[in-house]
């Protein structure tokens, strides 16, 4: 008797889950080693350069992993995404025991992880694809948003409650562990590939112009290229505070570890919630109203609660409500673009998709740091104009030139939702651009219609 492997939802439900145990290891090694990183340093710019050895080599290499995505099997390439993150927590582990781990091997494996996570999210992306009907993106969506934010519920207090038992040796080997269940989840289901379209088979050339095709193809979509420019402003201006999220809580907390532990996990139960919600909902109607929507309110009880907050339950509910509209943001932008691409060209189209959104993220985070240890938190802890002006809001201890920091992040994100709303080609994007499967079938139907050649006369 022939054993078929999983597919459909039930063969997804099982890739989801070997992902929410892999993501609740990795979650608990980033706080772990974020921990022992500000302990070391007490500086912001070595938690925000962290992020930026991990995004930057995987901007810059995405255009070919997108590339080599639609060429290759699309399991496969989420498999070796997953070796790769356990290779790299082994390499802690091990120098970590030897006594050896410094801060730049931290940068080092992080930027050997972007690299491969270039590959993994337009794979997942692209899988969900064809495995799904598209009546089920925005809820497919939601459960990988669902499954981001669940890892994190416990993470933080589980590491932290486990740093004085196991250690952060410990904490690396349980994280080496789960990527097993990724994989192995991985392994027995059935993840098809996509059928090559008219379109696909014209883009196919050079590993290079492969990699360049996906530029091209937003660039010639206003819609697709207004829907990613919100969110690259929305990150950039949003990523500048958060790239020293740890370090404001640490700082006017006088680094207590629980106090980040707990605004840590409000923000993954906020997760959690939006992506239940968005699981069970699919989303609005209209998706680009949970996306442009979804932005603005969420950068006004996000990032502006949490700078105007000077104490923990303040810290938690902007932690919760930021997370909370990110799954409903991100669920309802993927289903936009699962729905208008072509599954055969979604590994190109989604790694240009991500460096256009992404690619100021590294600025962010360089800009972080130094704006906070050596411009905000001298002028906020001193009688500055800045210091007068402001001190009332957030005022002048440690941490204060980060709290504004978020206000203005904050401020100026919500005023990028509202430029989305302003602009037709972005509030229009789904009725101005065709679904991919009904482009398909107008070719389908073109090409049927047509005449056949008449014969040359005798």
């Amino acid at each position: 008797m022939i054993k078929t492997r999983p597919s459909g939802m039930s063969g997804f439900t099982l890739v989801w889950v070997g992902q929410l145990v892999s993501l609740l290891g990795s979650a608990m090694t980033g706080f772990a080693l974020t921990i022992w990183a500000y302990e070391r340093t007490e500086k912001a710019t070595v938690l925000a350069l962290a992020g930026f050895f991990f995004v930057t080599p995987m901007l810059i290499f995405s255009p070919i992993a997108g590339a080599l995505v639609d060429r290759s099997n699309r399991k496969l390439m989420m498999m070796l995404s997953d070796l790769a993150a356990g290779v790299v927590t082994l390499g802690f582990l091990g120098l970590y025991l030897s006594g050896n781990l410094e801060i730049w091997h931290l940068y080092v494996g992080l930027s050997i992880e972007g690299i491969f996570q270039g590959f993994q999210w337009p794979a997942y992306s692209a899988a969900i694809t064809t495995m799904l009907p598209k009546e089920q993106y925005g809820r497919a969506n939601g459960m990988m948003s669902l499954a981001e934010s669940g890892s994190g519920i416990f993470a933080p207090m589980l590491a932290g409650a486990l740093l004085g038992v196991v250690g952060l040796a410990g904490i690396l080997l349980i994280d080496v562990i789960t990527f097993v269940f990724a994989i192995g989840a991985l392994l027995v289901v059935d993840v098809p590939q996509p059928k090559r379209t008219l379109e696909g088979q014209r883009s196919q050339g050079s590993l290079l112009s492969e990699a360049m095709y996906g530029l091209h193809y937003i660039l010639a979509r206003p819609s697709l290229l207004g829907l990613q420019i919100v969110f690259l402003l929305g990150n950039f201006v949003t990523g500048i505070p958060y790239a020293v999220v740890a370090a404001m809580i640490l700082a006017s907390s006088g680094s207590n570890e629980l106090v980040l532990g707990v605004a840590n996990s409000a923000g993954a139960i906020g997760g959690v919630v939006g992506g239940l919600v968005m699981s069970a909902w699919g989303g609005p109607k209209r998706r680009v109203n949970g996306v442009l929507f979804g932005w603005g309110l969420g950068s006004l009880l996000g990032p502006v609660m949490m700078g105007l907050g000077r104490s923990l339950p303040f810290w938690a509910a902007a932690s919760f409500c930021h997370a909370f509209f990110i799954p409903i943001i991100n669920a309802s932008n993927q289903a936009i673009w699962q729905s208008k691409v072509a599954p055969d060209l979604q590994g190109r189209v989604f790694s240009i998709r991500r460096l256009i959104a992404w690619f100021v993220n590294p600025l962010s985070m360089l800009i972080a740091g130094p704006l906070a240890d050596q411009v905000l938190e001298p002028a906020m802890q001193s009688q500055t104009p800045l210091a007068r002006i402001f001190g009332g809001l957030v005022g002048t201890g440690p941490g204060s030139g980060m709290a504004l920091m978020f206000i203005a992040g904050g401020a100026l994100a919500v005023l990028v939702s509202i430029g989305g709303y302003l602009t037709p080609a972005v509030r229009n994007a789904e009725t101005l651009l065709p679904d991919h499967d009904q482009l398909a079938l107008a070719e389908a139907e073109q090409a049927s219609a047509k005449p056949e050649a008449a014969m040359p006369a005798d």
